[in-house]
């Protein structure tokens, strides 16, 4: 143990708290990483319809993953820079066909996906899934609230067949597989009618929901406007919260980007889990609408872990991130969203939060104010340095220069 951790653990425990109790909890909570950061959510489907259903990336850094042991291998060199435990979140567009046998997205199979279940189980990983509503032919209008049966039943024939490769992840890996359910529906201008897609998603929803499958923890995520669908979005934050309460075993999942620019869903945490025992989180950096930036150790993100942990909440709130930028390394990408996430529980476990909650009970704000200012420089830095040590993953910048070598030996061979 170096001086320097010595003397930090020391000022912490002036404030009652354990720096060692810190890092061992840190370390058992998982994040689910996406793997659309690798690729610039293309997938494997080879289709020509490209990004499609208000899902859009910007830049052309060299060396995006092209191929599925490509996108593996990025995956791989950027779980090295990592600490702490980690899960791998896939979408269905990230099926891997053997030659001649694709198929389409109401059909696939869970044998579809065998090759991710293998590269998890040789690493520890777990896997979280997600049907693919976009960037396909019939997704270029209204998906589960599609007004043409015969479209809609296509979605949702999709949505059933994904929770069952959902069951085979969990059953396969022995966690659970966070299943997640985002649609792009919605219209550009003001609706005539509002309630009848509403209605339609509603039914969509309870043909995918109907069969229990074990292992499979369900959710449905929210949105306020995309692209294309400014004026109304059929799967709304309210619409989703009303049925996630009302359906016993579906969660509503929070992405920090789906909301109004004044809207935060660290003030949102505390709320569900008033109702709720589990709650799915997809952590992103909204720059005034969902364009799902790097996460950055910014207000919000402090905020969001503030409210895990202080709500004894580590083992309910599922934690995922959810971003994607073409114009910078990918791998780094990943490395800096997910070391930023880490660094922010982390904070959070620092804080002296049973004085803090107990100043506010006994109204004695002045104090409170002082200490959460005061609470604000302390040395986070040394116990992250140390909890990189002990993790053997590089210690500050370091680690990024493992990504600038990979870089040139193996990005930029890539045509």
């Amino acid at each position: 143990m170096n001086t320097m951790y010595e003397l930090t653990s020391k000022r912490y425990a002036e404030l009652g708290v354990d720096t060692e109790n810190a890092l061992k909890l840190l370390e058992r909570v998982p994040i689910s990483i996406h793997c659309w950061q690798g690729d610039d959510v293309i997938g494997f489907e080879n289709n020509d319809t490209g990004l499609s259903g208000g899902i859009q990336t910007t830049g052309n850094y060299p060396g995006k993953a092209r191929t599925p042991d490509e996108l593996m291998s990025d995956f791989d060199k950027a779980c090295s820079l990592i600490p702490g435990r980690k899960r791998l979140n896939l979408h269905a567009s990230y099926a891997i066909f053997e030659k001649g046998q694709k198929v389409d997205r109401d059909e696939l199979e869970p044998w579809h996906f065998s090759a991710w279940v293998d590269y998890a189980k040789k690493r520890g990983l777990g896997l979280d899934f997600n049907p693919t509503f976009f960037s396909h032919p019939l997704a270029v209008g209204l998906t589960l609230s599609n007004p043409d049966p015969k479209i809609r039943d296509f979605w949702i024939r999709h949505g059933i067949a994904c929770r069952k490769i959902a069951a085979y992840f969990a059953k396969e890996l022995g966690t659970h597989c966070l299943y997640n359910l985002w649609i792009p529906d919605g219209l550009k201008d003001i609706p005539a009618d509002r309630l009848s897609p509403r209605l339609l998603l509603k039914d969509s929803l309870d043909q995918i929901f109907a069969e229990k499958l074990d292992g499979v923890i369900d959710a449905v995520e929210g949105k306020v406007f995309g692209i294309g669908l400014e004026a109304y979005t059929v799967g709304s934050h309210e619409f989703y919260l009303g049925y996630a309460a009302s359906h016993k075993g579906v969660y509503n999942l929070l992405d920090s980007g789906h909301y109004h620019p004044t809207e935060v869903i660290s003030d949102k945490i505390s709320a569900l889990l008033c109702y709720f025992d589990l709650l799915p989180l997809h952590v992103s950096r909204p720059m005034r609408w969902d364009s799902d930036h790097v996460v950055r150790l910014d207000d919000e993100i402090i905020e969001i872990s503030k409210e895990i942990v202080r709500n004894d909440a580590l083992d309910r709130v599922l934690i995922g991130l959810d971003f994607f930028d073409a114009s910078i390394n990918r791998i780094a990408a990943w490395g800096i969203g997910t070391r930023n996430m880490q660094k922010g529980l982390l904070n959070a476990l620092l804080l002296p939060n049973a004085k803090l909650a107990e100043l506010q009970k006994e109204g004695k704000f002045t104090e409170l104010l002082m200490l959460q200012e005061e609470c604000k420089t302390l040395p986070l830095g040394t116990v992250w340095e140390e909890y990189c040590k002990r993790q053997n993953v590089p210690v500050n910048e370091d680690w990024f220069n493992r990504v600038i070598d990979y870089e040139k030996t193996v990005l930029q061979v890539r045509a």
